[in-house]
């Protein structure tokens, strides 16, 4: 590593790590590292949304030319159909909700890594601790290797070891540590074929999100991979909560028809419960999240995607504000001149993110109560709520945050 160069270190090698990566390794003054525990760089998990917003943002570090999304199966969908899928209604569309494109994690995250030269990929590296100095950080993994940099990036996900370093100080009874939401779900991906013949061919007809609400669950589908798969998703409220440390535990048919046993004999639900077990172990995830995060940084140690701001799916926002956090950090970085300005850089992205994801995180967990009929499911009443429930993600001007985030950095940067 060139010591002339700003050295930054990502701790995590999924979708907020590699886009944080492809924002800065570009930089000619930057020198970035990304460093992953696992074996491998890979994602778990079905598919992502990425809003209209997301793709913008992600353009701001990868020219669209580069086709990312296309090369990996990205499917644009028309809208997010939003049907009641039980009660006397049952059938009934509520919203066609603006949406932008469905795509594989696994695929999105090979054509993310695929830019990035391999000699700042780093696999089989465990983080075990994180040394400040005076003139950065030192990071030691766990077979023994050493390395020093200017600053640390914390995109290692939702049990973030970097989280905990930024609050190894907090006061007791103070747990800013990941906790359950309250919710389960189910994911399983197949062939578009047989989602036709299981579910009724007119249901794709159109490249559509269709999500399902009602009684205690929710089911959702949509398409990915090129038109050539479906990811069927089941979720509901966790009653029970009969989970393991794991966080998973063993999904049964009978847990199915319990589950959705108002819905049995109307439109979706007992084609999705065969989709759902057409799979080798069918197992449920309890939905995790943070709850609350009193800062992004601390001093030259800063979180992004999952260890920032672990949301529910409900808002279908999560990958798409990871990408926004690298685009911020992208534009800052671009800016700095010397590692004292780190921090600054790191206090600025903090005051422009910060609030907008506390809110995709608090809004996520009602809008999956609403999604699960705990509001009610008067088709009126529910139209009108979700209408505008997207608005503030929707509708965000990414260039003025861009530089909202610019006038921070120049006021915190003075400041020093």
């Amino acid at each position: 590593m060139d010591n002339k160069l700003i050295r930054i270190a990502i701790i995590g090698g999924g979708l907020a790590g590699a886009s944080a990566a492809n924002a800065l390794f570009h930089l000619p003054h930057v020198d970035v590292h990304v460093f992953e525990s696992a074996p491998e760089f890979s994602e778990r998990g079905a598919a992502v949304g990425l809003s209209v917003n997301a793709q913008r943002a992600l353009n701001a570090f990868i020219p669209p030319d580069k086709g990312v999304l296309q090369k990996a199966g990205a499917v644009a969908m028309n809208s997010s159909r939003i049907i009641l899928g039980s009660g006397k209604d049952a059938g009934t569309v509520i919203f066609d909700l603006k949406t932008g494109v469905c795509v594989h994690r696994a695929s999105l995250l090979r054509e993310l890594l695929r830019p990035l030269p391999k000699e700042i990929l780093h696999p089989n590296k465990k983080l075990v601790a994180i040394n400040p100095k005076a003139s950065g950080v030192e990071l030691v993994f766990k077979d023994g290797a050493l390395y020093d940099f200017d600053a640390v990036i914390g995109a290692d996900g939702i049990f973030s070891f970097v989280r905990q370093h930024v609050f190894r100080d907090a006061a007791p009874g103070e747990d800013y540590g990941p906790s359950p939401a309250g919710f389960w779900d189910c994911r399983n991906l197949v062939p578009l074929d047989k989602a036709k013949s299981t579910l009724g061919k007119e249901l794709f007809e159109d490249d559509r999100r269709y999500s399902w609400i009602g009684d205690g669950a929710f089911i959702m589908h949509d398409i990915l991979e090129d038109r050539t798969m479906v990811q069927c998703i089941v979720s509901a409220i966790d009653k029970q909560q009969s989970f393991t440390e794991s966080r998973k535990s063993i999904l049964t048919r009978q847990d199915l028809n319990e589950t959705l046993n108002t819905w049995l004999g109307g439109p979706i639900a007992s084609g999705m419960i065969d989709l759902t077990l057409n799979q080798p172990d069918t197992y449920k995830y309890s939905q995790w999240e943070h709850k609350t995060t009193p800062t992004y940084f601390e001093d030259r140690v800063c979180l992004m995607g999952d260890a920032a701001h672990a949301s529910t799916p409900w808002m279908g926002a999560g990958a798409g504000v990871a990408v926004e956090d690298a685009m911020v950090l992208g534009a800052l970085f671009a800016n700095i001149s010397s590692p004292k300005e780190i921090t600054a850089a790191f206090k600025a992205y903090d005051m422009v993110r910060r609030p907008r994801c506390q809110k995709v995180v608090d809004t996520s967990r009602e809008t999956g109560l609403l999604f699960c009929g705990e509001f009610g499911l008067d088709v009126a009443e529910l139209r009108a709520e979700i209408s505008t429930r997207w608005s503030f993600i929707l509708d965000l001007d990414m260039e003025a945050h861009r530089q909202e985030a610019m006038k921070y950095f120049t006021q915190y940067k003075n400041n020093q």
